[in-house]
């Protein structure tokens, strides 16, 4: 871990260099960005309410996680895990009736954009292992570890601390801290470790952006494998399989007509930004987010969170430009 001089702790502005690596803290222990914001601006808070009681007996780094780790607890207390679609029951039909039902945006996991939690100019094997984390199906599965089994995992398996260091944060003990490490592995252990982000990946969303431009559904199945699948919070509604998702998309060409999609940065996966026209003149505007997974050089899960939110509109990219 990175360790700093506890001579620079009086500085409020100490405090900033933190607000990175404590929202990706957050957001994998919150499972939404807007939630993990709100935690670590609360973090802050109390951090700079207390730094004149800050006494240096610690570092400052793991006095301001405890901080954070007090938050989200607080946050958590209380409040059902959040979910995925396909968390909620067996996957559905085609059909369009399905999209009645509706969960409030609160329930969901939600996407984080990778530039809010990950600095890009750090060494290439702990950045590309940090993304790996952001990823939805790791982020779902941590939420379904008891709020103390999820910050020790995060902390020892994610940011690499110590057992000793975890153990002084959560005011437990070294054995209660490998104990609770073990029962939360044992959680997240069917979660599969996805490909990497190269430019095979790239190319293959090209490929699919493409496509979508078109709306060649042909093409666009093609790109999936046999087994897929596709789901669209706020709704419960999920799809798997070729044949099914083929039906959904063959059904949707009318509200997709002219869209485009826009590679952008978010989750440590490969996601765009879908934006639709509005009109004459040429403007577009956000309207969904998609995010990826693959394997095999095929995409085996697309999820497309609809609605114009911050984090389908400010997540950075290509370009804002769907030309």
């Amino acid at each position: 871990m990175n360790r700093m001089a506890t001579s620079t702790a009086a500085d409020p502005q100490a405090l900033e260099q933190y607000r990175t690596e404590l929202t990706g803290y957050c957001y994998r222990m919150l499972g939404s960005a807007f939630e993990a914001e709100d935690a670590v601006q609360e973090t802050m808070l109390r951090a700079w309410r207390a730094l004149d009681k800050f006494e240096g007996r610690s570092q400052l780094r793991s006095w301001i996680y405890s901080i954070a780790t007090n938050v989200c607890l607080d946050v958590l207390g209380g409040k059902e895990r959040k979910v995925r679609p396909m968390q909620l029951g067996d996957a559905g039909e085609p059909v369009f009736e399905s999209l009645a039902a509706t969960r409030p945006d609160g329930e969901w996991i939600l996407p984080m954009p990778d530039g809010r939690v990950v600095d890009d100019g750090g060494d290439p094997a702990e950045v590309a292992a940090s993304k790996e984390t952001l990823k939805l199906a790791f982020v779902a599965a941590l939420q379904f570890l008891p709020p103390k089994q999820r910050a020790v995992l995060i902390l020892r398996d994610v940011l690499v601390w110590r057992a000793e260091e975890v153990a002084e944060l959560l005011d437990t003990s070294v054995p209660a801290v490998n104990s609770a490490l073990q029962r939360a592995r044992a959680t997240v252990r069917e979660v599969r470790p996805g490909e990497p982000l190269d430019d095979r990946a790239r190319a293959l969303l090209d490929r699919y952006c493409d496509a979508f431009s078109r709306y060649d559904v042909a093409e666009m199945v093609a790109l999936l494998h046999t087994d897929a699948t596709t789901s669209m919070p706020p709704f419960a509604w999920w799809l798997r399989g070729r044949e099914m998702i083929h039906a959904a998309l063959r059904h949707s060409e009318g509200s997709c007509a002219g869209a485009r999609l826009v590679p952008v940065a978010m989750n440590g996966s490969l996601a765009a930004r879908q934006l639709r026209p509005t009109g004459p003149g040429g403007a577009f505007e956000p309207f969904a987010l998609m995010i990826f997974e693959t394997s095999g050089g095929l995409f085996t899960d697309i999820t497309t969170f609809l609605g114009p939110g911050e984090e389908m509109t400010n997540v950075g990219g290509t370009g804002d430009s769907p030309a």
